[in-house]
C-alpha cells in the first residue's frame, strides 16, 4: 500500500485505505437516512414550515390557524414515525460508531499521520538541497563578477531566490498539515452525519483542540499573549524573591484574597472605561469621579454629624436609618457619576469631540467643584456598621469580591447578549458602516458613557465601604491610568471594536497583583509607576502591531 522505500501514501492509496470505512458506514447511513425520511427529516421540515406560517404577515389570523392546524396534524404523524424508528436508528448508529472506533485510527488515520511525518521530512530535505544548490550557484556567479552594481544585483536576486525556496517549503508544509487535519476531521464528519451534529462533550473538546493546533501560529500567539507571558514571568520571579527578601511567601490565601479585594472596586472602573475604549475612546476623569463618589458617600454615611462643610453647609444624615443612608449614598454616587459621563458622552457623540477632550474637561470641572465645595478636606470615617452590611466577611472571605463578580456577569451579558452590546462592537469597529446599517451612533456612544457612569458610581461607593470612608477630592488620583491600562493589557483595543470582558478581568487582576507584590517587596511607589508605564507601553505596542498585521 505504500511506496517501496517509504511510508508516504499517494492520494489514491489514502482513498483505498478509507474505502472499507466509507462503504461500511455509508451502507448504514443509507439505512438511517431512509428511516429518517418520514420521521426526523419530516419533523424538521414541518417545524420550519410552521415557523414560516407564523412569520407570514400576508395571511389572516384564520388562515394561519387553519394552516398551522393542518401542519400540526402532519407533525404528529411524523413524530410517531420518528418515535417508532428511534430504537432501530440508535442500533444502527451504535453499529457504525463501533466500526469507526475499531478501524478508523488503526487502519486509516495512523497511516496518514505517519505518511505526513515522512512527507514533512522529505519537504525539509528538498528545501535544504535547494538552498545548497542556490548557494553554490551564487558563489560561482559572484566569483565571475567584479562590478559593484552587478554584485549588489546578484545579492538581491539571491535573496529573492532563497525567499521563494522558503515559500515553496512553507507551501508544502501547509499542504501536509491540511492533509493530516482533513484525515483527523473525517471521523467527526462521519459521526456528524450519523448523529445529526450531536457530539459528546469530550468529542467537542477533541475537535476544538485539533482546530487550535491546526490554526496555531507562533508569531500570532506571541503577539496575542506575549505580554501575559512576560508579566507571568515577572510575577513568578517576585514569588521567588519575596520569601528570600521578606522571609514570607507571596502566594498565600490571605494575600490572594487581599489582591481580589483591592481589585474589586477597580473592576467596576475598568468595566466602565472598557466600553469607551471599545468605541476608540477613553476617560481621563475616572480618578476624579472616584474622589467625588467617595466624598459624597462619606458625607451621607458619615459617623455622626459631618465635621466638614459643602459650600458652607454642614450636612447631618444621622436622622436617616443606616440602611437608608447606604442606599441614598449609592444612588447619589451613581446619579452624580452618570450625570457627568452623560455630559461627556453628549459632546463626544453630538460634536464628534474626542473623548480625550470631553473627559479631560470633566476631570477639571469635577476636581475644581469638589475641592472648592469641600475646601479639599477629608470627611473622616463612615458608620462602622456599614461595611459589615454591604461587604461583610464570611469566614474570612470578603464578599466585596461577589459584587465584582456580579458586575462582570452583568456587563458580559450586556456586551454579548443584547442589541446594545452588538451595536457597541459595530460602532467601535466602523461607525460609518454602523450608521449606514441603521444603528444610531449617537445613542450607542451616549449609552456607553451612561453605562460607564453607573459602574463608576458603584465602584466609588464600594471603595468608600472598603476604606470605611476617608472621602476627599484628591482620592482616586491616577486611578484612570490603572483602569485604562488594565483594559489595554486585557486586550481591549484602542483601534476599536475588539475586546472581551474576560480580558478586562485578567487585566485588572494582573495590575492589582503586580502592584500588591511590589508593595510587599518594599519597592518605592514611584518606581511602581515606572513598571506600570513600561507595561502600558508594551501593551499598546503589541496592540498596534496586531492592528498593522490585520490591515
Amino acid at each position: 500500500m505504500a511506496n517501496a522505500n517509504s511510508k508516504i501514501l499517494t492520494a489514491e492509496q489514502e482513498l483505498k485505505l478509507r474505502k472499507p470505512i466509507d462503504e461500511y458506514v455509508g451502507k448504514i447511513q443509507k439505512q438511517i437516512d431512509s428511516l429518517r425520511a418520514d420521521g426526523t427529516d419530516k419533523v424538521v421540515s414541518i417545524q420550519n414550515q410552521m415557523d414560516g406560517i407564523r412569520r407570514d404577515k400576508s395571511l389572516t389570523k384564520g388562515e394561519k390557524e387553519n394552516r398551522l392546524s393542518d401542519a400540526g396534524k402532519e407533525l404528529e404523524k411524523a413524530k410517531a414515525v420518528e418515535a417508532k424508528n428511534k430504537d432501530e436508528i440508535a442500533k444502527l448508529i451504535a453499529d457504525a460508531e463501533a466500526y469507526i472506533k475499531a478501524h478508523f485510527d488503526a487502519e486509516y488515520y495512523q497511516s496518514v499521520k505517519v505518511s505526513c511525518a515522512q512527507e514533512k521530512v522529505q519537504a525539509q530535505e528538498k528545501y535544504n538541497a535547494r538552498v545548497a544548490e542556490l548557494k553554490k550557484q551564487h558563489q560561482e556567479t559572484m566569483a565571475k563578477l567584479s562590478d559593484h552594481q552587478e554584485i549588489k544585483d546578484e545579492k538581491y536576486v539571491q535573496k529573492n531566490r532563497l525567499f521563494d525556496a522558503k515559500m515553496e517549503r512553507d507551501k508544502d508544509f501547509q499542504q501536509i498539515k491540511d492533509r493530516r487535519h482533513n484525515a483527523y476531521s473525517y471521523k467527526y464528519h462521519l459521526i456528524d452525519m450519523l448523529r445529526m451534529s450531536k457530539f459528546t462533550f469530550l468529542e467537542t473538546r477533541a475537535q476544538k483542540w485539533e482546530n487550535y493546533k491546526y490554526t496555531f501560529n507562533r508569531r500570532n500567539f506571541l503577539l496575542q499573549n506575549g505580554l501575559y507571558i512576560a508579566i507571568l514571568l515577572i510575577f513568578i520571579a517576585l514569588c521567588i524573591i519575596t520569601p528570600i527578601v521578606k522571609g514570607s511567601p507571596l502566594l498565600t490565601y490571605n494575600n490572594v484574597l487581599n489582591i481580589l479585594q483591592q481589585a474589586s472596586p477597580r473592576m467596576f472602573l475598568a468595566l466602565g472605561v472598557a466600553g469607551l475604549i471599545l468605541l476608540t475612546g477613553t476617560d481621563l476623569s475616572i480618578g476624579r469621579m472616584v474622589g467625588m463618589g467617595m466624598t459624597t458617600a462619606t458625607i451621607i454615611m458619615h459617623q455622626g454629624i459631618n465635621t466638614g462643610s459643602v459650600f458652607g453647609h454642614v450636612f447631618d444624615f444621622t436622622g436617616v436609618p443606616v440602611a437608608g443612608r447606604v442606599v441614598l449614598a449609592l444612588a447619589a454616587c451613581v446619579v452624580l457619576c452618570t450625570f457627568f459621563t452623560t455630559i461627556a458622552g453628549f459632546f463626544t457623540a453630538k460634536f464628534k469631540m474626542h473623548p480625550f477632550i470631553s473627559t479631560m474637561a470633566n476631570m477639571l470641572v469635577i476636581f475644581g467643584l469638589v475641592t472648592y465645595a469641600t475646601k479639599g478636606v477629608s470627611f473622616g470615617a463612615i458608620e462602622p456598621t456599614i461595611p459589615n452590611m454591604v461587604i461583610p466577611k464570611i469566614n474570612g472571605f470578603p464578599t466585596i469580591i461577589l459584587w465584582a463578580v456580579a458586575a462582570i456577569v452583568i456587563v458580559w451579558f450586556i456586551w454579548n447578549k443584547t442589541t446594545f452590546g452588538k451595536n457597541l462592537y459595530a460602532v467601535g469597529g466602523n461607525p460609518e458602516a454602523a450608521a449606514v446599517s441603521g444603528i444610531s451612533v449617537f445613542r450607542v456612544t451616549v449609552g456607553a458613557f451612561i453605562l460607564a457612569g453607573i459602574l463608576y458610581g458603584f465602584g466609588s461607593w464600594l471603595e468608600c465601604a472598603r476604606m470605611v470612608g476617608s472621602g476627599s477630592a484628591a482620592y482616586g488620583q491616577g486611578w484612570e491610568m490603572d483602569a485604562i491600562a488594565a483594559c489595554v493589557v486585557g486586550g481591549v483595543s484602542f483601534t476599536g471594536g475588539i475586546g472581551k470582558i474576560s480580558g478586562v478581568v485578567v487585566g485588572v487582576v494582573i495590575f492589582t497583583a503586580l502592584t500588591y507584590s511590589l508593595t510587599i517587596l518594599g519597592i518605592d511607589t514611584n518606581l511602581q509607576f515606572v513598571f506600570s508605564g513600561i507595561i502600558i507601553l508594551v501593551a499598546v505596542t503589541l496592540d498596534c502591531l496586531k492592528y498593522v498585521q490585520k490591515k
